[in-house]
Parts: structure tokens; C-alpha cells; sequence
């Protein structure tokens, strides 16, 4: 406990929590693919008619987990095929970091929610629109999400002592409730006495891809301005990294 209140301990949290603070918007949205989206595939003029089957609306968030095992070896590379990677690829062009791949995803989220206000904005208009579309969104989010979640996950676990990493895995899970409290929020301030919304059809998920925008634009002086400081697994003094 004395290394968790000692004066690295407390700037370390602090600074990850503000970290946190922005990848809560990421939660936000993400966590949506499990609520509005599936009420937007449940929608009478959607057709859920994709590669010969006939898919059930809750059934196309399946997508994502699948596309998270294809996608980690897609962006980290596969060394007998000798495939660098889309982080190795970018790398030659663009030095990542860990932040600067956190950007990246906050920036990719946006047209995810982009596209479903596309599909809601044809709905309405009285406009079929096939499932397929709506995958294309979840590519997106899915993308997003190994730019973001599990980067902040590796570079959480570096930023902390040893002693530390518990706490700081809780505070990064803090940051998903925070995502769904500012949904839960959210969805009943536009709520009106009658029960329809102040955000009706694609506004609803405008209004969230720029909520987005905002939260990644904000977050590019944080990135630059934060100094790493890695920690290795048993060792307890760290070296100063630039972000």
C-alpha cells in the first residue's frame, strides 16, 4: 500500500485516469453493438438475409468476436508468412505508440457509428437495407476496438508497479461502467413525456459519432503531452519512455 500512495503511485493513477476518462466515450459506443444495434437489425425493413441464412437480430454481434481473433494476427503481423503487420506497415510510415494507436481507434469508432445512422436514415425513408451493411459497422467497431481496448490493456499493465496492477485493471474496467453510465444518461435526458426521442432515427447515433469526434480531437494534446514511464514484470523502477 505504501508504493500504491507514494507520490509515482498516485501520478501514475492520475494520469491513467485521464486516459480512462476518454476511453470511456470508446465504451460508450461499443457497447452499443449490444443494445441499438440489435434493435436497428430488428427493424421490420431490414433484411437480415446475409450468405444464405437468414440471421436472427441478436445473432450479428457474433461477428465480433470472430473478427477480434482474425484481426490481432491481421495487425500484429505473422512471422512464417512474413507478414509485418498493419502496425508494421504504419510503423514505416508513422512511429506508433500506444496512445498514438488509442487515437487511432477513437477515429475509426466514428464512421462505425456513422454507418448505422446511414441504415437508420434509409429505414425511415421507407428504404430496405440488408445486414451486410451493418457488418461493414461492426468491421469498423471491431477495428477500433484492437486499436483501443487492447492496446490500453498492454500499456496499462507497463504503466503500473507491480504492486499496482490490480488497481489499475480495476480503474480500466471503471472506464466501461463510466461508457454506460453516460449512455444510461444520455438516452434518459432525450426522452420525452410521450415516449418518443429528442434524437429520433440517425440523429441518435450523430449525435454519438460526434460526441466521438470531440473525445478524439481532445485527446491528441493528452497523448502528446504524456510521458510513459514502463514498468517490467518483478522490477520495480521504471524508464521514462516519450509518448
Amino acid at each position: 500500500m505504501k508504493e500504491v500512495f507514494s507520490k509515482d503511485g498516485i501520478g501514475s493513477i492520475a494520469k491513467l485516469f485521464i486516459i480512462y476518462a476518454f476511453v470511456a466515450m470508446f465504451w460508450a459506443l461499443f457497447d452499443q453493438t449490444g443494445s441499438a444495434w440489435v434493435q436497428q437489425a430488428d427493424h421490420p425493413l431490414m433484411d437480415r438475409n446475409f450468405l444464405g441464412v437468414e440471421w436472427l437480430p441478436s445473432q450479428i454481434q457474433a461477428i465480433n468476436p470472430i473478427m477480434i481473433m482474425i484481426f490481432i494476427p491481421i495487425f500484429n503481423g505473422i512471422k512464417f508468412l512474413r507478414w509485418p503487420g498493419i502496425y508494421g506497415l504504419m510503423n514505416k510510415v508513422w512511429q506508433l505508440t500506444p496512445l498514438r494507436k488509442i487515437s487511432i481507434g477513437f477515429f475509426l469508432t466514428v464512421p462505425a457509428f456513422v454507418v448505422p445512422a446511414w441504415i437508420e436514415g434509409q429505414l425511415d425513408a421507407g428504404i430496405p437495407v440488408n445486414i451486410s451493411i451493418q457488418l461493414l459497422a461492426y468491421v469498423l467497431i471491431t477495428a477500433a476496438e484492437v486499436f483501443v481496448s487492447i492496446t490500453c490493456l498492454e500499456f496499462s499493465y507497463t504503466q503500473a508497479p507491480k504492486r499496482m496492477k490490480s488497481l489499475v485493471m480495476g480503474l480500466f474496467l471503471l472506464s466501461v461502467s463510466l461508457g454506460n453510465v453516460f449512455v444510461s444518461l444520455v438516452n434518459l435526458f432525450i426522452q420525452n413525456d410521450d415516449g418518443t426521442s429528442k434524437l429520433a432515427g440517425p440523429d441518435y447515433y450523430l449525435f454519438f459519432a460526434a460526441a466521438m469526434a470531440v473525445t478524439a480531437v481532445l485527446f491528441i494534446p493528452i497523448a502528446m503531452l504524456y510521458t510513459e514511464k514502463t514498468y517490467i514484470q518483478d522490477e520495480e523502477d521504471a524508464e521514462p519512455a516519450s509518448a
